[in-house]
């Protein structure tokens, strides 16, 4: 199900999974052209015709810039057709955008680069995916156009930083996201449960939740292995710490090491005990947010970017029924709140595109808050642009689109002051992440906490050697 590893691969695989990889630009809007056939035609009608071909025209002599896109549903092709596509294309007369969605875009946009071909605008998985890329020379640097339009000046130190390689920008990041508790404000309120900001108060509504025949908390890995890192990474990050995660990464500290173990052995503490749902297994996003909704349980611990489908199951009435908090710090070391920090995915320019500085041009249009209150209004949880200060227009948002902003505001404010952990598949190197996949093996007792982290080091330390690991940034306050 997933398209690879990074917390930006992660992410969208969720979207596709849970979303479902919707009809192709050009399906979507042929049936809405079928449907145009049986109106009878009036003056209006061979008016707009008119201009139609004019635009057709005019549009056959513009150079055209491709984008391959992953596979959305419908209604979210047509957010981005409109926001960037046409917006695009009627502001000027010389290019045109024109994006393919494509179901496995990961794995196509690899061979075509390998064989020097594919868009002029690339949709990337993560570091793991610019790295190899970029060493391979499939990628243009980017430098020169972050000066020229003040990018790093505009995006968070941190994806930013995840987006090079040995000091060069290659990609911009599209979204951030973050791993926490959805919660069900009416469950909460029924039984009298405040909104929990520590963990003996998660815990505490838990075991009550359960005691009343409820479930402690719904997710679930049905069909997808890839769930377990959003546990992994909680649990590394509040209850192990940044600073841990830091040195590990940076190979001044193994793997396994107290910290690391104690948050592991804590996850299976919780899994046992029927904290990550007693039916985890059996479970989907959609299938656990439809619990949520039916106020099964308090909370769902997910991806923030599950808010892209959550108003399929939270909308008219309970529309306002569904908040997001933090995950508390496990110990008193780690400040509060922290968030674990990715992004959904990247963009790269075509090292042989023939329309370098447009495209660059065209990625800028996406960096700033006019872009993101556009997507975030139509389609939240993805497009959060990670600016060092977004600004949203909440009076346009409602339901999942006010909670996403809220989301985005936090996060930003918190990773500014470097209060941010790491989510696996944007910060850890490939292989070393896909032995976190397998948390669920000393939650079942297959395997001892440390022996999952031997096995993560023996992988980490080859893909150090390698050059393989993402860069990192420094937690706590910036200088």
């Amino acid at each position: 199900m997933r398209k690879g590893f990074a917390c930006f691969l992660t992410v969208c695989m969720v979207v596709s999974t849970l979303g479902g990889c919707g009809n192709s630009k050009g399906t979507y809007e042929s049936a809405g052209s079928e449907k145009k056939v049986e109106v009878t035609e009036t003056a209006a009608d061979e008016k707009e015709k008119t201009s139609e071909a004019v635009v057709s025209q005019k549009n056959g002599d513009k150079k055209k810039i491709s984008i391959w896109f992953w596979g959305a549903p419908p209604e979210h092709q047509e957010a981005l057709n409109k926001n960037l596509v046409e917006a695009y294309n009627q502001s000027q007369d010389e290019y045109m955008i024109e994006i393919e969605y494509r179901s496995n875009v990961d794995t196509d946009i690899s061979v075509a680069l390998s064989a020097g071909e594919g868009p002029d605008i690339v949709y990337g998985s993560g570091p793991a995916f610019i790295k190899p890329m970029s060493e391979a020379g499939r990628f243009e640097p980017l430098d020169k156009y972050s000066e020229q339009y003040g990018w790093e000046d505009r995006l968070i130190k941190p994806l930013y930083q995840a987006c090079t390689v040995n000091d060069t920008l290659y990609a911009l990041p599209l979204s951030l996201s973050t791993i926490g508790i959805f919660y069900n404000k009416k469950v909460l309120e029924k039984n009298g449960w405040e909104v929990p900001t520590t963990i003996d108060e998660v815990v505490s509504i838990m075991d009550e939740a359960m005691e009343k025949g409820m479930y402690g908390s719904v997710t679930g890995s049905k069909g997808w292995k890839p769930v377990n890192l959003a546990y992994a990474s909680l649990f590394i990050n509040h209850f192990a710490g940044s600073d841990v995660v830091y040195k590990c990464l940076t190979g001044q500290e193994s793997w396994n090491n107290p910290a690391m173990v104690n948050a592991i052995n804590t996850s299976a503490e919780w899994y046992k005990k029927g904290y990550l749902c007693s039916d985890y297994i059996n479970l989907n996003y959609n299938e656990a947010m439809q619990l949520l909704a039916d106020e099964r349980a308090p909370f769902f611990f997910g991806l923030s970017i599950v808010c892209q489908f959550a108003s399929t199951y939270f909308n008219g009435d309970t529309a306002d029924d569904l908040g997001f908090i933090p995950f508390p710090s496990g110990n008193s070391d780690i400040p509060y709140p922290t968030y674990s920090l990715g992004g959904t995915a990247t963009f790269s320019i075509n090292a042989n595109s023939k329309y370098k500085d447009e495209c660059a041009a065209i990625l800028d249009r996406m960096m700033n808050n006019d872009f993101m209150n556009d997507m975030t209004e139509s389609w939240p949880g993805y497009w959060g642009i990670p600016l060092k200060d977004p600004q949203f227009d909440m009076d346009r948002m409602e339901g999942l689109s006010e909670v996403f902003c809220d989301i985005v505001m936090r996060v930003s404010n918190a990773v500014e002051q470097g209060n941010f952990g790491y989510i696996t598949g944007v910060f850890y190197p490939s292989a070393t992440n896909n032995v976190f996949a397998d948390i669920d093996m000393v939650w079942n007792d297959t395997s001892t906490a440390e022996e999952l982290l031997d096995r993560a080091d023996k992988e980490f330390q080859v893909e150090l050697k390698k050059g393989l690991v993402p860069p990192t940034p420094v937690p706590g306050i910036p200088e």
